[in-house]
């Protein structure tokens, strides 16, 4: 014990932070012999240079083999017990208490310069990669590109199951009647409006009336799953299911059956994300774009970012609940994101709002 001792002291006093691990029996006799001068050393010296290798080895278990970490197993070693193969498993249990129970510091992670690089590099959003993949088709082709359902809706409508349980007109909207729409109609006189969010159709009934108004034959294509959302039925009881299905669609037709206006509304009975997606294809683009469907962030902010590149030169794009309570902290936050994004004006007209491609 009093070589291990001795040679630790003094390797630590001039050798701080030498490597010992690979010190052999005769390494450690030579400098106890020549720096750790003691009669009982001296007597056995070759005994007590095997203890401190011996106690070395032990030691590296827990601790690198430099003098100064083996001076706080020496210190802690001979504080806990006299004996020093005693002393030294207590220090060995000791110290993989501390590091198995301690709070680890934490340290930040290595990181390359490719790696970095890449992390930082900005990727394509969806709405980058969303462009139009064909050029505008010609008035007398925008009908028949998108309708899936017969041209004249009046003939054979409504079916004979379901007409018991459609009403003779059924118009309900929010906003639906508002100034801005014949504001932005004499200004823009469309030949193709794209209305995201339909409903039982009262805008689009609207337009119709302004438009015809105007002398203008405008193609209104009106983009709704006509499905309604969670609990609209709490508020519409009188929009009748049938066999699990609700008849919204049916109603909005017998809507437009009841003003005559099947020849200038046509339905688009998909999601807003799929049927924009779909007039990208196929080259159906709109002078004017009403985006009045999901009001939360998301919904409101990829409709607008699709819409959006649906607009010939010079169009319109313009949404409802910019001031209204069902604007659910999603649209007014999705159309001013857009618009500073892209550096457009936002025009307000009472609850609208307005964004003007010129």
């Amino acid at each position: 014990m009093e070589g291990f001792d001795l040679f630790v002291k003094w390797m630590a006093k001039h050798h701080p932070g030498l490597d010992l691990s690979s010190f052999t029996v005769d390494n450690v006799e030579k400098e106890l012999m020549s720096n750790c001068p003691s009669e009982a050393i001296a007597e056995n010296v070759t005994e007590e240079a095997t203890n401190v290798v011996e106690g070395m080895k032990k030691a590296t278990v827990i601790t690198p083999c430099t003098p100064l970490s083996l001076m706080s197993i020496l210190h802690f070693g001979k504080s806990a017990l006299p004996h020093w193969p005693k002393g030294l498993g207590f220090v060995v249990v000791a110290q993989h208490l501390v590091k198995t129970t301690s709070t680890p510091t934490p340290t930040a992670p290595t990181i390359q310069d490719s790696q970095l690089a890449f992390s930082i590099r900005p990727l394509p959003s969806q709405h980058s990669l969303f462009q139009p993949a064909s050029p505008p088709n010609s008035s007398d082709k925008r009908s028949s590109t998108v309708s899936t359902t017969p041209r004249h809706l009046s003939i054979n409508f409504p079916p004979v199951h379901v007409s018991p349980l459609l009403r003779p007109q059924r118009l309900k909207g929010w906003g639906s009647n508002g100034a801005v729409f014949e504001h932005l109609i004499q200004k823009v006189k469309p030949q193709t409006i794209i209305e995201v969010g339909t409903f039982l159709g009262a805008s689009a009934v609207h337009m119709v009336g302004l438009t015809r108004q105007l002398g203008l034959q405008t193609q209104i294509l009106c983009v709704d799953d006509f499905r309604g959302w969670p609990g609209f039925r709490d508020r519409f009881k009188d929009i009748k299911m049938l066999n699990g299905d609700v008849l919204l669609l049916y109603q909005f037709m017998q809507n437009l059956v009841s003003v005559n206006a099947t020849d200038s509304v046509l339905p688009v009975p998909f999601s807003s994300g799929s049927a924009l997606n779909l007039f990208c294809e196929w080259g159906v683009y709109a002078d004017l774009i009403e985006v009045d469907a999901g009001h939360d962030f998301i919904s409101a902010w990829s409709d607008i970012n699709r819409a959006y590149r649906l607009l010939r030169p010079g169009g319109v794009i313009f949404g409802h609940d910019y001031f209204t309570a069902a604007d659910d902290r999603g649209v007014r936050r999705a159309v001013n994101l857009f618009c500073s994004n892209s550096w457009l004006q936002i025009i307000i007209d009472g609850q609208h709002w307005v964004i003007d491609s010129t």
